[in-house]
């Protein structure tokens, strides 16, 4: 295997790690519950720190399938019983949920399903929106035969599809769900409008000011940030969030920042990599063009004589 296909299973492999690094750190109920406060009605004004108990179990992380048929798991005789949680090597290659996981509200009786995802940037192959509503579908369809059964669409719980859009130009969050518009005559049909919720985060680079309306902001982007160092994040979440640095916390932050070196790093070397090829190229041409021997210009430039040929032939066809 050549150097730059090593490069770049290295490079791929170091920007899987990442994404999955991102996903646990989302993942931790701490950050999960300053998440519930700025966008679950019931909890806007609450501590996050009294949230943490309301969520319930551990939460899934990159491990539940979206595909019908494979969300919820099932025991020998059929019945469903929960997420299909199974080892993410089975069924390799499917599209798993980020994160998922219930939360019981405070009325302590009902209880709601929450998905979180994470995206690097805004998608060009489709539109985020579409893709957030077929999520929210399928957190809706698979209670079938796991939270509601038969006919009994009045115990469907409510789910919210959380998107949290990175390298955004501008700092935003929108709230999608359904309203009713009556077109002839009023009539109040029952039913619970709001069980389909999307909530579309968009953040950017930069770190925000210290805002109430940007707290949010502030926390993700110092949590993901490829610039913040691993010591500074930790002292930022601690003091100004008041988030207990857990020992599994600082290990994820590091290995964040890491791994976010790495990568820049992959990156920088790629660039002075195709900065010295673009010379050579430039070196040999001149040189091919002075008169000089194909084993001349491969001795001067230290690559092999049939390199030396190909650069020549590919520069002599432009």
């Amino acid at each position: 295997m050549n150097s730059e296909i090593t490069n770049a299973v290295k490079a791929a492999r170091n920007r899987a790690q990442y994404d999955e690094c991102a996903k646990r750190l989302l993942g931790q109920k701490s950050i999960l519950a300053h998440i519930l406060v700025n966008t679950v009605d019931e909890f806007k004004g609450m501590n996050p720190k009294d949230v943490i108990p309301y969520i319930e179990g551990e939460p899934q992380v990159g491990v539940v399938p979206i595909e019908p048929g494979l969300t919820n798991a099932s025991d020998m005789a059929g019945h469903i019983g929960g997420f299909n949680s199974e080892n993410a090597e089975i069924n390799e290659g499917t599209v798993r949920f980020d994160i998922v996981f219930y939360v019981r509200m405070r009325d302590g009786i009902s209880q709601i399903i929450v998905n979180i995802e994470a995206q690097k940037n805004k998608p060009v192959t489709y539109k985020i929106l579409n893709r957030a509503i077929f999520y929210v579908s399928r957190l809706i369809s698979s209670q079938k035969e796991r939270d509601f059964w038969h006919s009994d669409y009045d115990d469907i719980k409510r789910v919210f599809s959380i998107w949290i859009c990175m390298n955004m130009d501008m700092n935003s969050m929108s709230y999608i769900h359904l309203m009713k518009e009556d077109i002839v005559n009023e009539y109040d049909w029952e039913g619970n409008i709001n069980l389909l919720n999307i909530v579309l985060l968009g953040v950017t680079n930069e770190v925000p000011k210290r805002e109430e309306r940007y707290e949010l902001h502030r926390l993700i982007s110092t949590l993901l940030s490829n610039e913040i160092e691993a010591e500074e994040k930790l002292n930022m979440i601690e003091l100004e969030y008041q988030i207990p640095v857990s020992e599994e916390l600082r290990e994820e932050v590091n290995l964040m920042c890491n791994l976010s070196e790495g990568i820049e790093e992959r990156a920088a070397e790629k660039a002075t990599e195709k900065t010295l090829r673009e010379t050579n190229k430039k070196v040999i041409t001149n040189m091919h063009r002075k008169g000089y021997t194909l084993e001349q210009i491969a001795e001067i430039v230290e690559i092999k004589p049939e390199e030396v040929g190909k650069i020549i032939e590919e520069s002599m066809s432009v």
